[in-house]
């Protein structure tokens, strides 16, 4: 066995730590008896030899080496080594990719011609994985199908090999990953996918077992995903009522240190007492080839979510946060059924529910009633209000005369795991833990629903506070300003040292939000005490709170007007806007805000000075001389900023509005601040509306990114929408 290893140089080849002469220890630990050394080698080969994907001259001469472990049926484990090869020589670069060279993590280049040597050395001798579909490990004929699918160069025998191996093997997911493979050669064979397409279209319809038939049709979908039958949602629902009436339970298997062993573990965890936990991948498959069919893709996620399998609904909410981040839709239905679950005794289902609801924003109205009792189920306290604190402070009494009820106490940890307490435990189904009320904490409030305000009165009085509790304040509106002085008195013991800024910016944040201008004393501390350590970040964020107090932060105008000279454009415009909004003295911030403009200077520096006169408005119309030549500036976010600024201070749209229709069509990014300002247009950018209505046409969300996504990217998307429809009432108005 590994016949010639010692011959190879290993120490003059390199991986993605140096010098490779460990990798003749890695691919004996591959063939050893100890499980624990066979993983920890599988450890070292994908992190180091196989890093992040990455082909090293190392992981060329490794092949021949997997190659012989993966024929020799006295090597266990061979599946995974399979899994292995299948993603060294599975890489496609095209025609342009194959002259230029990967980059890696630590900064140097891998050539490009590595992967395309690595797919031709496994292929030419993948002919070893022929014998495997039929090895009595079913690991290993769970991975053969992939690796023919991917590697081997005579795609006709092996799709007739695989439709042939089906008719014998009996394991439920061997048998789902032959269909998977038959649809991956349809996939990348052009010439042999109308055959299989029908193959696949016969087997979802005479398959015997109800998860083939399904995989079939999921497949089948995914190669020819034109020809999905109208029907597929009531037909998918009716299998997976099959599935759930006739399939088994899963079952754990031990736990193992290495980073492999951990990955698998979690993956087993996931699938642990799950009947068919091989659906979820399947449904997955479905949708993706649904693509932008929202409303089907959102009634077999009704359909799931009312399953009386849990498990089936757990998968519908995770599929359902992939549809509604990329895809505009009425969601209502869905968001009210999820929000059902947060009532259900299993912990893992509580968990993808309420993590879906976080990020939802305002789209959480409709779970809004099932977020507030599962608060209200948290572990027990004062019925009264009397320990929340919304009435310490002259001036402050209950908010809104709410009843804060039974909260109970909360633990603001930065931690955004979902605590649960367990099923019949104190709280009883459905109570949660901690954190896991931060988490319904912050879906609630971010929905705009004022019962999170004695929520949140009660978790400012615990040691510590999830920052995103306080930038969820946003939305709450007056009903939040019994907050302050829980705020202040939090800023208050935030120390001035290099953790300022990330303890304080989200104090600050949440005291402008309530307009909190009793905590004044404080902010003014963190303004004059900001270490050097991210000081200009401080200092910006302590002079946007005092600009939301307006006239109530006089006192600090001295020291406003002592940072208009600041070399910072960021601390600089943002004293003069702080300073324009207690005294409203253009004469003294126009000069400033003038300076930072000049055309020499970086593209933010110009977007700070343009966005504070912005918000000055009209009394900056003596600035519009100096805005101009910045609407002629190759930084399209300059452009954008100064063209609003234009409008907002001259009211004419002759010079702003091609600037921000021509930016709307070169960066979507922009698209939310230029609906903005064609809002407050109104009739004189009726020239907008095609590119308004364009925009309310569309399904796919503006901000969509494929395998990336940000918290606020929903809401900023729905925050368009509103935009634009606003801007077109407007002109409709305007036009009678």
């Amino acid at each position: 066995m590994l016949t010639g290893i010692e011959e190879v140089d290993w120490a003059s080849l390199g991986h993605a730590y140096g010098p490779a002469d460990d990798v003749p220890e890695l691919l004996r630990g591959l063939a050893s008896a100890d499980p624990a050394e066979r993983e920890a080698a599988l450890d070292g080969m994908y992190g180091a030899v196989h890093h992040q994907g990455d082909v090293y001259d190392s992981t060329l001469a490794c092949i021949p080496f997997l190659l012989e472990l993966v024929a020799d049926p006295g090597v266990q484990d061979r599946g995974c080594i399979v899994e292995l090869l299948t993603s060294i020589g599975g890489i496609e670069l095209d025609d342009e990719e194959e002259m230029t060279e990967h980059p890696c993590d630590d900064g140097e280049f891998i050539p490009a011609a590595n992967y395309a040597m690595a797919a031709a050395a496994i292929a030419a001798g993948s002919d070893v994985f022929l014998g495997l579909v039929a090895d009595p490990d079913p690991e290993v004929r769970l991975a053969a199908p992939c690796a023919l699918a991917s590697l081997h160069p005579e795609p006709s025998l092996v799709l007739t090999l695989l439709r042939e191996r089906l008719t014998v093997e009996r394991d439920t997911e061997v048998r789902l990953a032959l269909v998977a493979a038959v649809g991956q050669i349809a996939l990348r064979h052009a010439s042999l996918r109308a055959e299989t397409v029908d193959w696949l279209g016969w087997l979802a319809r005479a398959a015997q077992d109800p998860g083939l038939r399904l995989a079939a049709l999921a497949q089948q979908a995914r190669c020819a995903p034109g020809e999905i039958s109208d029907d597929v949602v009531p037909w998918v629902t009716a299998l997976l009522e099959e599935i759930r009436t006739t399939s088994g339970s899963g079952a754990l298997r031990g736990a193992a240190p290495t980073f492999i062993g951990q990955v698998r573990e979690l993956l087993e965890e996931h699938a642990a007492g799950r009947p068919a936990p091989w659906t979820e991948e399947l449904l997955r498959t479905l949708h993706a080839a649904l693509d932008d069919r929202v409303d089907d893709r959102i009634a077999l996620i009704l359909a799931q979510l009312r399953s009386p399998d849990r498990w089936q609904r757990s998968d519908a909410i995770w599929l359902c946060g992939g549809l509604i981040r990329v895809w505009r839709g009425r969601y209502e239905e869905v968001v009210r059924l999820v929000g059902d679950q947060l009532h259900d005794p299993e912990p893992r289902l509580r968990e993808a529910a309420a993590s879906f609801l976080e990020r939802l924003f305002e789209l959480g109205a409709p779970a809004a009633d099932a977020l507030a009792a599962r608060l209200a189920r948290s572990s027990p306290g004062p019925a009264d209000g009397s320990d929340v604190g919304l009435d310490d402070g002259p001036g402050t009494g209950p908010v809104g005369g709410l009843d804060t009820g039974p909260v109970g106490g909360f633990d603001g940890g930065l931690g955004a795991g979902l605590a649960t307490s367990p099923v019949g435990g104190p709280g009883g189904p459905g109570a949660v833990g901690r954190s896991g009320r931060d988490g319904a904490l912050i879906a609630l409030a971010r929905a705009g629903d004022v019962r999170a305000v004695p929520l949140l009165a009660r978790a400012l009085e615990e040691d510590e506070v999830r920052r995103e509790l306080l930038y969820a304040t946003d939305g709450l509106g007056p009903a939040a300003a019994g907050l302050a002085p829980l705020l202040r008195r939090r800023l208050a013991r935030v120390g001035l040292d290099e953790r300022l800024y990330d303890r304080a910016a989200p104090l600050l944040h949440a005291l402008a939000a309530v307009r909190g201008a009793q905590a004044l004393p404080e902010v003014l501390r963190i303004l004059r005490g900001a270490p050097a350590n991210r000081r200009d970040r401080v200092r910006e964020a302590a002079l946007r709170t005092l600009a939301a107090f307006g006239p109530a932060a006089r006192e600090a105008v001295p020291d406003l007007r002592e940072l208009l000279a600041d070399g910072s454009a960021a601390v600089s415009t943002a004293a003069a806007g702080a300073l324009w909004a207690i005294e409203e003295d253009p004469a003294e911030v126009l000069p400033v805000l003038e300076r930072w403009l000049r055309p020499d200077l970086p593209g933010a520096d110009r977007c700070a000075a343009a966005r504070v006169l912005g918000g000055i408005g009209p009394s900056a119309v003596a600035a519009a001389p100096a805005l101009r030549p910045a609407l002629g500036s190759r930084d399209l976010w300059v452009r954008v900023r100064a063209a609003a600024a234009l409008w907002r201070v001259t009211g004419e749209t002759e010079e702003a509005l091609p600037v921000l229709l021509a930016a709307w069509e070169e960066d979507r990014h922009a698209r939310v601040d230029i609906a903005e300002c064609l809002a407050e247009m109104g009739p004189a950018a009726s020239e907008a509306q095609l590119v308004l209505l364009t925009e309310l046409t569309r399904r796919r969300r503006h901000n969509a990114r494929e395998g990336a996504s940000g918290t606020y990217d929903i809401h900023l998307d729905e925050k368009l929408l509103t935009l634009c429809r606003a801007a077109l009432a407007r002109m409709e108005r305007g036009a009678y």
